[in-house]
């Protein structure tokens, strides 16, 4: 008889033949093996194929490899949907690297601060924000001075643009990104992570502090991510995805990934319309897309002349970045789009709870149906862990609806944590979880709903504003004494900024018209565009006792006073 210890089962070590890091690089060389011919990415007359693609992304990581490109440096990807932000989604993990979609929207100091906080060796540019990225290196050349070794700078043509600029960026030294591929070969062996927790991509999320944190993501948790999110929205192989949503937003919520892992097809919008929109569901057979509420709200209510209704099929959109209205839902419902709705942060890896639709919802009137689903829902297939827990006990609420706590999460689908911010990172793992800083609470059926936001986040058009940001930068202007910023309803971006703003002693006098205008002026001259507030209200600001200022008391006035009209010009 054979004595066999209680570990005997356990007793196999892992081997080459049966333990692979995971990471979502082989669904590339898998697409390319099983579907060389089929379209893999489509922008204007541009269609690649999968076969293509895999040479260009191993095209890509082989010339940068040639730049001592590799393990432990970044590349900064500056561009809207375009082919070569979702190459260098593959082609620069393939060579080591770290992938940094910077956000287009950012100003130059701002993205001088991101290049720098990431010691960028490469940055990739479009040729429309060519002057912004040179900018943003002057900025960062005068900042760091005798040290400062300038990146790589790759500028990427555009037939839809004007080729006076891409010409300009070229005469500036500036490497065509054609011409960079041309150098790298197409057959080029890149190497898998040999540890999966590698980092694979870094993005950066405003927050509340005074600049912004970076968010480190890994292969595992990228690889878990992509194949959940398909799992979540039932996207099947050979789906045919339209980029609404920017590639740089959580890179693109991971189905940047997913795409490859389905063998599918990438629709690159470079601007989006509600008129482009319909049109590339009518005319490229588009079954998926993700935006932001803002956007179904453009969809929506678009005119007549700039739909193609009825919709060819049923067509998929999934939703996050702020609740979306139900009204909205409903109107999407209508035009016969299936809307998935969805939450999660960068820190995330983009949505990582789904408010998973459930059957006996079907019978219910559409206004029922779309009050259900605008709730945020529950954990993705990837995500292991999520609760809502009283923000000082730090145990679950209960799930009654009404009593509110902060939603926290564990699992893989959580970032590393924040570039060089051990503060930062103790904070958001405090007691074993990731802790989001968004209030919400937890339904009898276990489906979560956000009731405010913890940090007074303001969501316009799905990116993300500090209210904090944008008052340090108020609090610059002569003219202004106190001040506090909140958000207040937009019928085109959801929400924008309101300045509730007290004047210095001898300016209570002027004209409030153009001091306001005064300010806005000078906001947009310091901070991006949409940071800049749509709204100034003069007056003293309420205070507690204690002089702090009374955010919902302002929140209350600013929707009282209705949304910020969508302009009619």
């Amino acid at each position: 008889m054979v004595q066999g210890g209680v570990g005997d089962i356990d007793d196999l070590p892992k081997n080459d033949a049966n333990y692979t890091a995971l990471t979502p690089l082989w669904f590339l060389e898998r697409a390319a093996l099983v579907h060389p011919q089929r379209k893999s990415v489509i922008h204007g007359s541009l269609h690649y194929t999968w076969s293509q693609t895999y040479q260009r992304c191993r095209r890509l990581a082989s010339a940068l490899s040639k730049h001592s490109v590799g393990l432990g440096k970044t590349v900064a990807v500056i561009a809207p949907n375009i082919p070569a932000i979702y190459e260098a989604h593959f082609g620069v993990p393939m060579a080591g690297a770290v992938v940094n979609c910077v956000n287009i929207r950012l100003n130059a100091p701002t993205i001088a601060f991101l290049l720098e906080h990431s010691l960028a060796s490469v940055v990739m540019v479009d040729q429309e924000f060519f002057s912004l990225a040179e900018e943003a290196l002057k900025i960062l050349a005068s900042d760091v001075k005798g040290t400062f070794k300038p990146p790589v700078l790759i500028v990427i043509g555009d037939e839809n643009c004007d080729p006076g600029q891409f010409k300009d960026a070229l005469d500036k030294g500036a490497i065509d990104y054609e011409k960079f591929l041309e150098s790298g070969d197409p057959e080029y062996a890149w190497n898998p992570p040999k540890d999966e927790w590698q980092s694979i991509a870094l993005g950066y999320t405003s927050g509340t502090t005074s600049n912004p944190k970076g968010v480190v993501l890994s292969h595992r948790g990228a690889y878990v991510m992509s194949l959940s999110g398909a799992l979540i929205w039932g996207m099947t192989e050979g789906a045919v995805y339209l980029w609404t949503l920017p590639m740089f937003h959580c890179n693109g919520w991971c189905y940047t990934w997913t795409l490859a892992a389905l063998c599918g097809t990438s629709v690159c919008l470079r601007q989006v319309s509600a008129k482009a929109v319909y049109s590339a569901i009518a005319n490229e057979g588009v079954t998926h897309f993700c935006a932001a509420p803002v956007v179904l709200n453009t969809i929506a209510s678009a005119p007549k002349d700039q739909t193609i209704l009825p919709l060819p099929r049923q067509v998929n959109v999934m939703t996050a970045g702020a609740a979306p209205p139900p009204p909205v839902l409903s109107a999407m419902s209508k035009h016969g789009f299936r809307v998935t709705h969805t939450y999660g942060l960068s820190e995330t890896y983009g949505p990582s709870t789904v408010c998973a639709w459930k059957p006996e919802w079907d019978s219910l009137p559409l206004e029922a149906q779309a009050r259900l689903n605008a709730r945020q829902g529950v954990r993705y297939i990837g995500l292991e862990g999520l609760d809502v827990f009283d923000t000082e006990k730090q145990t679950p609420v209960p799930a009654d609806g009404v009593t509110m706590g902060e939603i926290v999460a564990r699992g893989n689908s959580v970032m590393k944590g924040y570039l060089k911010n051990p503060e930062a990172n103790k904070e958001a793992f405090a007691n074993g979880w990731f802790h989001s800083g968004d209030l919400a609470v937890k339904h009898p059926d276990g489906y979560i709903e956000i009731k405010d936001r913890a940090k007074d986040i303001i969501i316009s058009g799905g990116e993300n504003i500090s209210s904090l940001e944008v008052e340090s930068l108020l609090y610059q202007h002569p003219a202004v004494f106190e001040t506090s910023v909140v958000a207040r309803p937009d019928e085109k971006w959801g929400e924008s900024p309101c300045a509730f703003v007290t004047l210095k002693p001898g300016t209570e006098g002027s004209n409030e018209k153009d001091v306001a205008q005064d300010i806005m002026k000078f906001c947009r001259a310091k901070m991006p565009a949409f940071w800049v507030p749509k709204s100034v209200v003069f007056g003293p600001l309420p205070k507690t006792a204690t002089g702090k200022i009374q955010k919902h008391v302002l929140r209350a006035k600013a929707k009282e006073m209705g949304p910020v009209k969508r302009s009619r010009l």
